[in-house]
């Protein structure tokens, strides 16, 4: 396998962690993909103002709601990566689709948000991680069993939910 390949290999795998993190309520593991980056979404109060690390964990911890089986009952889809790495192998940026579905006691499976992810990726002590996510929200379903707050409102803030230490 040629560098390239090993490196688009080991960028959709960190996307999918992604993925995994959030679904499974894993939200310490969450931030630690974003220790060396940040994530921004454009339903933030300001798009450029990301949270990185333990943040991450903190404000995902606060805002999504775990169900009884410890999960989010989510399924987070990703599709149509595209990952393009940079000449010199030390950068990578990736766009992708996602959907995400969600089926409870009180909702039947269904898709309840859907959007973009526009990555940047960087290769830190030869492991490629997250240098920035971007998260646009393109359409909004049920989102009443997912998070404490409304996303179809946007202008979320990261100190309306965790207390600043």
């Amino acid at each position: 396998m040629s560098p390239y390949e090993q490196a688009v290999r080991s960028i959709k795998a960190l996307m999918y962690t992604y993925a995994e993190c959030v679904d499974l309520a894993r939200f310490n593991e969450l931030g630690e993909l974003f220790s060396h980056g940040e994530l921004t979404s454009t339903s933030a109060a300001d798009s450029g103002d990301g949270m990185s690390g333990d943040d991450v964990a903190a404000f995902y911890a606060a805002t999504n709601k775990v169900h009884g089986d410890g999960t989010l009952r989510t399924r987070h889809v990703a599709s149509n990566v595209i990952v393009d790495v940079a000449e010199d192998g030390q950068t990578a940026t990736a766009r992708s689709y996602f959907a995400v579905h969600q089926g409870t006691d009180a909702l039947p499976l269904q898709p309840i948000v859907a959007g973009r992810y526009e990555d940047d990726f960087a290769l830190v002590d030869e492991q490629w991680r997250f240098a920035r996510r971007m998260v646009i929200v393109d359409q909004i379903g049920d989102m009443r069993e997912h998070l404490t707050f409304d996303l179809s409102k946007g202008d979320v803030r990261y100190t309306d939910y965790v207390e600043p230490e």
